[in-house]
């Protein structure tokens, strides 16, 4: 078993929140990344702070030794062409490129009520039929070939609020794609808020997984969230998510990183755990998931 081929990182959302600008208004670029380095992260997402200009970003991160691993992409296969899909998906491919980075995610944001104020278990958008899931893996089998002949990992993302939450509809999504140029970004928190086993999913999924959110959620929350049908913005906000190592999580940590070092994963871990920084220090929070990693995984 080996973790050598394992790169830990972590999300700028756990200080400012891309689909809630009013969390962490106040924690600037320069903090966030300063903040991941000094909790002894080696790369990070990208979010809606960091500057576009890439000499720009390269020198901040160098100076803090720190790389992209990541960034998210909103697919909307759902509600636009093919063609507009394509052309968006190659700025991004562009920036990443010049920042060094060989992996693309992000989830179909068509159909999503993942940022409207509606219940997350009951607004999310549905391919109804074999055809409809045939269409939508064939546009993204066309992305994927484009990721990967650009040197790219087009790992996809399943999201609470999306089309794509269980593994029902990702056994779907992954039999409907090309297993050469569709890869899943496994996310264990979205899997349990989904009402999955995190376990399960993994050892399901571990052969096309390629790339690895690591987050943890409060149970309690998560109740509340069914009970009061909260939409999933407002579940963020109240804490539905937290870090691998809080004592108020619930997923098997410990197994998941057993899979992976089995399998012998290659790539990235990101510490993913969107909070609302005011309530969840966001270096505080880094460090007990930094820690928890280092003294479970080894890295």
């Amino acid at each position: 078993m080996s973790v050598q081929n394992i790169k830990l990182g972590v999300a700028p959302i756990n200080w400012t929140n891309d689909d809630l600008p009013e969390l962490g208004a106040e924690n600037t670029f320069e903090q966030c990344i300063s903040e991941m380095a000094l909790a002894g992260f080696e790369g990070c997402e990208v979010g809606n702070k960091y500057p576009r200009d890439t000499e720009v970003l390269k020198k901040a991160l160098n100076l803090r030794n720190l790389r992209i691993a990541n960034q998210w992409f909103s697919y909307e296969l759902t509600t636009k062409s093919l063609q507009e899909n394509v052309v968006e998906f190659n700025k991004l491919l562009d920036f990443l490129g010049a920042m060094g980075c060989t992996i693309v995610g992000g989830g179909e944001t068509g159909n999503s009520c993942q940022g409207k104020p509606v219940p997350v278990f009951e607004g999310k958008g549905m391919l109804h039929s074999a055809a409809d899931w045939k269409k939508y893996g064939k546009n993204m089998n066309e992305l994927g070939k484009i990721a990967s002949d650009r040197g790219f990992k087009l790992s996809f993302h399943h999201h609470m609020g999306t089309i794509i939450q269980t593994i029902e509809e990702t056994d779907k999504f992954l039999e409907n794609t090309n297993p050469d140029y569709v890869f899943l970004n496994y996310d264990c928190g979205h899997f349990y808020f989904a009402g999955e086993d995190p376990v399960t999913a993994l050892k399901k999924y571990i052969s096309r997984v390629g790339h690895v959110h690591l987050k943890d959620i409060r149970p309690k929350v998560l109740q509340q969230v069914h009970d009061e049908k909260w939409s999933f913005l407002t579940a963020v906000k109240n804490g539905v998510f937290t870090v691998p190592g809080d004592v108020e999580g619930c997923i098997n940590f410990p197994a998941l990183f057993s899979i992976l070092q089995e399998n012998s994963y290659k790539g990235w871990a990101i510490v993913e755990a969107e909070q609302d920084p005011a309530k969840a220090n966001p270096l505080e929070y880094a460090l007990i998931a930094r820690n928890y990693i280092k003294k479970n995984l080894g890295i």
